[in-house]
This record gives structure tokens, C-alpha cells and sequence, in this order.
């Protein structure tokens, strides 16, 4: 385990249990700042239930997840998009900073929003957003933050190829400038590549936590993964 300032997050010995049955147990890990830990495992595994605990959504049913960050620089990115439908992408960008604390001027939203290519869709209802769309107004949510730490679940389902070529570009930038990644993905084979470790859950326990130069997807996923 790391022990140094650039540690993020802390996971030691994390269980979960739904009523008698057993999730996962005995995960323990650090996450460093300036990385991605992608997390893989099966349909069921628990990857989802894991990062749900690592972000402080859900308890561990025994161990503990202890975030090193401030909470407003902890963002959480997932396959729902959350947003405001009758509001304009400026509109949605321009809540979610007042949520955070934050009052940025409409030229600095607008700078955020030509980010991720929605700068002509500015005003229009995000409503009427596709889903590649709405999906990168929600990164520039989280461009909004600016986070020391980024939890990813499957963020990638259902997009077009420009938009996950898009998120995929941002992600690893992210991660140069500092950020935390920690990272389910639904394209194993291709984001391991862009990946620093990996923990891999199987048999309802942490299988795998090394480079992701030396995961073989096959040790943890068997023909599961595309």
C-alpha cells in the first residue's frame, strides 16, 4: 500500500453483504492521485456495489473506504446522465456549479460546454440531447469541479464513437493533470490499455490488484468480456 501524500483513497479489507449473501470481502487497496484503476470483474461481481462503497454512497458491511479528498473535489460520473431535461445545457451547467458552491460567468460555462462540442446546443433543452450529448454534459460537470478524485461507472454505454472517443481523451487527461481515476468500464479490452492498475474481482473477493500491463483478462473474466 501506498503511504504518501498522493494517496486518494484508502480501502482496507471491504465486505458487502446483501442480507446473508456475499457479495465480495476483503478488498483492500489504495488509489493514487495522478492514475486509473480500472475495476473488472463478471456481470454480478460487485464492481458497481465496490465503487459505490469507495465514493461513500453505501456502507461496507465490515472493513472501510476512506476518502483523502476534499468532498467538493470528488465527482462521480455514471451511465445515467442525471440531467434537467426542460433546461438548456447552459441552464443544467449553470445549477449544477450553483450546487458545488460555484458562480461562474456564462462566457466560462460556454468555454466548458465548447470542451465537450455542445457549444451550438448551448441553449437548446437538454431534453432533446442525445445521449452522446447529455453524456458529455455531464463531463462538463465534472470539468465544472475540476475533481482530485473521479469515480466511472460504465460511463462509455451507449454512446456514439465520437463521444467515447471524446470521454476517453478527457478521462486520460484527467488523470495527467493529477486526478484519480477509478474506472468500470464496459470495453475491458480497450480501456485497459489507457489504465495504470487494475483490481479485478472474482469468486466474491479482490483476484487481481497489479499493472495493467500484467492483467490478463482471462484470469478474472474467463470469456466474459468483449
Amino acid at each position: 500500500m501506498e503511504n504518501s501524500e498522493r494517496v486518494a483513497l484508502k480501502v482496507r479489507d471491504a465486505a458487502k453483504f446483501f442480507g446473508t449473501r456475499l457479495i465480495f470481502k476483503k478488498v483492500s487497496c489504495d488509489v493514487i492521485r495522478g492514475e486509473i484503476l480500472l475495476v473488472v470483474g463478471r456481470n454480478g461481481a460487485g464492481k458497481t456495489t465496490l465503487l459505490k462503497i469507495m465514493s461513500g454512497l453505501s456502507r461496507p458491511s465490515a472493513g472501510s473506504a476512506q476518502i483523502l479528498t476534499e468532498p467538493e473535489k470528488t465527482a462521480y460520473l455514471g451511465h445515467a446522465t442525471f440531467i434537467y431535461p426542460r433546461l438548456s445545457g447552459l441552464a443544467n451547467l449553470s445549477f449544477w456549479a450553483s450546487m458545488y458552491g460555484l458562480s461562474p460567468s456564462r462566457e466560462e460555462l460556454l468555454v466548458l460546454l465548447k470542451r465537450v462540442g455542445l457549444e451550438r446546443a448551448a441553449e437548446e433543452e437538454a431534453g432533446a440531447y442525445s445521449r452522446g450529448m447529455a453524456q458529455r454534459l455531464n463531463l462538463a460537470r465534472v470539468f465544472l469541479v475540476n475533481p482530485d478524485l473521479l469515480f466511472l461507472d460504465e460511463p462509455g454505454t451507449g454512446l456514439d464513437q465520437a463521444s467515447l472517443n471524446l470521454l476517453r481523451e478527457e478521462v486520460v487527461s484527467l488523470r495527467n493533470n493529477g486526478t484519480a481515476v477509478v474506472w468500470i468500464s464496459h470495453d475491458v479490452n480497450h480501456d485497459t490499455a489507457l489504465a495504470d492498475r487494475v483490481l479485478g474481482l472474482s469468486g466474491h473477493k479482490m483476484a487481481f490488484l497489479g499493472s495493467a500491463a500484467d492483467f490478463d483478462p482471462d484470469f478474472v473474466l474467463g470469456g466474459d468480456h468483449a
